[in-house]
Parts: C-alpha cells; sequence; structure tokens
C-alpha cells in the first residue's frame, strides 16, 4: 500500500509538473503578443524598435533568472541578502538546488528535482512579460541600449523581490518570510500577479513616462495605429497564453485551475463589451483597437481574483474594468504624462481595480486566516488588499524613476528629438519594417 501511494503520488507529482511546462510555453508566447500588440499599435517607423524592447527583454531577464532571480525570488527563507527584504542571489544560483550531482566522482549522474525546474521555468516567463509590458509607455522615444540596462536593473531590483513578496509561499507568521515583508502572507489574494505582474509594470511605466518626458506633438490623436492587424493579433496571442498565465499558477490541474480558466474567458470577454460601449458613448464609434484594448483590460482584472471569484462575477469585474479603464486612457491628456501605449492606463488601474475588487467580492476567502486574524469582513480583505496594491505600486514607481533618471542622466535614455521625428527604427536598429520600393515589390 505504502509502495502504491508512492507510485500515485510520483505520477501526480509528473502531470503536474508536465501542465506547468505546458503553462510555461502558454506564458511564453504572450511576449511576443506584447510585441506585436504595441508593435501594430506606434507609427511604422517605430514598430521594430517596440518589437525589440520586448524581445530584448526575453534574452535579458531569461538568462538573469536562471543566474540569480529565481534564487532571489523563490530561495530558502533563511538566505538573506538584506535581512528582512531581499533574498539571497546566490543561493540558488544557476538553480544548483534543482540540479545536483549524486553518486561517486568516477561516476556521477544528475539529480533533477522535476517540479522544482518546471516551477522556475514558469516564473521565469512571468518575469520576461512584466519587463516587456513596461516598455509600451516609452513607445517612440527610447534608446535600445539604455533600455536593456533598465530592464536588468529594474529585473533585480523591483520584480524580483516583489516576486518573492506575492509568490514565495514559504512563510513565516504576520506576513513575515521569516523575519521579512510578505504580501501573500497579510491576507493578499494576487492569485496569479494582479499586483506583482500588472501594478508593477503600470507603476513603473508611468515613472518612465516621466523621466523621459512627452513626445514630439504630444496631443490627443497625434498619432494612429500604423497596423491595426497586427495588434489585434498580438491581442489574440496574449489572451491565448493568458490561459497559462492564470490557469497554470494553481501548479496542479484540478478545480481551481479550471475555475481559473473559465474565468480567463468570462471577464475578458466582458471586457469587450464594456469597453465598446463607453467608446461607442464617448468617441461615437467602436473600434477594433478598443476591443483588443477591453479583453486586455478584463484579462489584467481578472488575474488576481481567478481562483476565488464565480464566472459571474468574473463577467461583473470585465464590464466594470472594461469601462473604467476606456475612460483612464484620457487621464493622460489631462495630467499631462505621455503613456504612449496606455500602459497606465489599463496594466495600473486594471489591475488596481482586479486587487481591490476582491475585497468587497471576494470576502470570505479565508486568507486573513493564515495570520489568525480570523475570517475577513470586506473592510479587512479590501484593506489587505489596498495595501499589498498600493505598496508594490510605490516600490516600483519610486525604484523605476530613480533607475531610469540615472540612466537618462549618465546614457542618455531619450532619443533626440530629431531622430523621433527621423523614425527610431533606422536611427536605434538601421532597418525598417516595411520596405515600400520597386526593387522589393
Amino acid at each position: 500500500m505504502v509502495e502504491l501511494s508512492a507510485a500515485t503520488d510520483a505520477i501526480t507529482n509528473n502531470l503536474n509538473s508536465l501542465w506547468l511546462m505546458v503553462a510555461a510555453a502558454l506564458v511564453l508566447i504572450m511576449t511576443p503578443g506584447v510585441a506585436f500588440f504595441y508593435g501594430g499599435m506606434v507609427r511604422a517607423k517605430s514598430v521594430i524598435s517596440m518589437m525589440m524592447m520586448s524581445f530584448g527583454s526575453i534574452g535579458l531577464v531569461g538568462v538573469l533568472w536562471v543566474l540569480y532571480g529565481y534564487s532571489m525570488s523563490f530561495g530558502t527563507g533563511s538566505a538573506w541578502l538584506i535581512r528582512g527584504w531581499l533574498l539571497n542571489p546566490f543561493a540558488d544560483f544557476l538553480l544548483k538546488n534543482e540540479i545536483s550531482f549524486k553518486g561517486g566522482t568516477a561516476n556521477q549522474n544528475l539529480n533533477l528535482d522535476i517540479h522544482g525546474l518546471a516551477f522556475a521555468g514558469f516564473q521565469a516567463t512571468f518575469a520576461i512579460i512584466t519587463v516587456a509590458l513596461i516598455s509600451g509607455a516609452i513607445a517612440d522615444r527610447a534608446k535600445f541600449g539604455p533600455w536593456m540596462v533598465f530592464a536588468g536593473v529594474w529585473a533585480t531590483l523591483v520584480y524580483f523581490p516583489v516576486a518573492s513578496w506575492v509568490f514565495n509561499f514559504t512563510v513565516g507568521p504576520k506576513g513575515l518570510i521569516d523575519g521579512g515583508w510578505s504580501v501573500f502572507n497579510l491576507g493578499v489574494n494576487d492569485f496569479a500577479g494582479g499586483t506583482a505582474v500588472h501594478i508593477n509594470a503600470g507603476a513603473a511605466g508611468l515613472a518612465l513616462a516621466l523621466v523621459l518626458g512627452k513626445r514630439v506633438g504630444f496631443a490627443k490623436g497625434m498619432s494612429k495605429p500604423h497596423n491595426v492587424p497586427l495588434t489585434l493579433l498580438g491581442a489574440a496571442l496574449l489572451w491565448f497564453g493568458w490561459f497559462g498565465f492564470n490557469a497554470g499558477s494553481e501548479g496542479a490541474a484540478d478545480g481551481i485551475s479550471a475555475l481559473a480558466w473559465i474565468n480567463t474567458l468570462a471577464a475578458p470577454a466582458a471586457g469587450i463589451l464594456g469597453w465598446l460601449v463607453v467608446e461607442r458613448i464617448k468617441d461615437g464609434k467602436p473600434t477594433s483597437i478598443g476591443a483588443a484594448s477591453g479583453a486586455v483590460a478584463g484579462l489584467v482584472a481578472i488575474t488576481p481574483a481567478c481562483n476565488i471569484l464565480t464566472p459571474g462575477w468574473g463577467i461583473v469585474l470585465g464590464v466594470l474594468v472594461g469601462a473604467v479603464c476606456c475612460l483612464a486612457i484620457d487621464l493622460k491628456f489631462k495630467l499631462g504624462f505621455d503613456d504612449s501605449l496606455d500602459v497606465v492606463g489599463i496594466h495600473l488601474v486594471g489591475g488596481l481595480i482586479g486587487t481591490l475588487y476582491i475585497g468587497i467580492f471576494g470576502a470570505g476567502i479565508g486568507l486573513i486566516d493564515r495570520i489568525g486574524a480570523g475570517d475577513p469582513t470586506p473592510f479587512t480583505q479590501l484593506g489587505a488588499q489596498a495595501i499589498g496594491g498600493f505598496g508594490v505600486a510605490i516600490y516600483s514607481f519610486i525604484m523605476a524613476y530613480a533607475i531610469g533618471w540615472v540612466i537618462q542622466k549618465t546614457m542618455g535614455f531619450r532619443i533626440t528629438n530629431e531622430d523621433e521625428v527621423a523614425g527610431v527604427d533606422t536611427v536605434v536598429h538601421g532597418e525598417e519594417a516595411y520596405e515600400l520600393t520597386a526593387e522589393s515589390a
């Protein structure tokens, strides 16, 4: 009986690991989806620059994650670099705790932690896309080299620690990871990254938009998407990959994973409707870009809540966030900051709505029981959600602004106005997205 139980556990572990690897592949394709989604909305002479910022994030953050990012996010609680706040990047350097040697020196064999490696790969894709999302706020005016420097520093000092605060469940009492800070154990429900991914990226995008300043001729309607089908393709890839993003966060193929999956269908579908209705009232016409943006807004908002909301409440959230985000994207014109592709209006605002919504409609989920506070009321749960959401937003904004400011003052983050008018693609990359000459016909 013991042997049978062990065999069953091994099969379950392998199946769950398989699901994590499939989900990781789905999430990884979301970053090229971001590249297409953003690339279609910029000018034709900026599309390569926009897409390269996403692909650059895959290359750099993927390497940093294997080197030390996983260690900083999910290393053992006693291995601190800064006591109580930052885990040691060398505790699991190059995933050494998941890949080790066993046996004698003459005939060593690899000892592989299958589920640990699958989880490390899954979480790597979260780190990659979070960095890529920021790039939309500074479209048309950023240099590639300084962007890569920012991406590496921000991932190290912001994303990796925040991922530990939100996703590292090996925590002690009262919101502490062995004496440190933990959003998770404060009672915050962030199932798949409403705070760690979307609020985090949205706040950083706002900071960089302020550091780099406005584009030449910044005004409402200053530029139209140069390739709407490209943006719609990106939105489709994002939605497809998001099923792995949300359902994979359970780490197992079970009922919670299925609930997350159906909510990932319902909320963005409703988000499309909410956005289009408001757009029709506000601007007179429903647009395909509006439909794509509404779907993404719904996906953003359901991300932290997909494990606890019934599909009906998921639809309500989708309609709400679609409508609010459609209005929020105009704040940049009223407040005077140039968030090129509405990272703030969709990811920061949508992430905060989804996170706070749990405090009203997700009460009774029992998370605050983990710190001995009893069943949460709407007020206590809302308070926990607000602390987590705004805490991450403030930290990310301050750090991103500081990192971006230093890069701007030293390397120069923004291209010149002349180069912006000429086109980022030819100036920075020496390429054109579309060769419309007689020779290419």
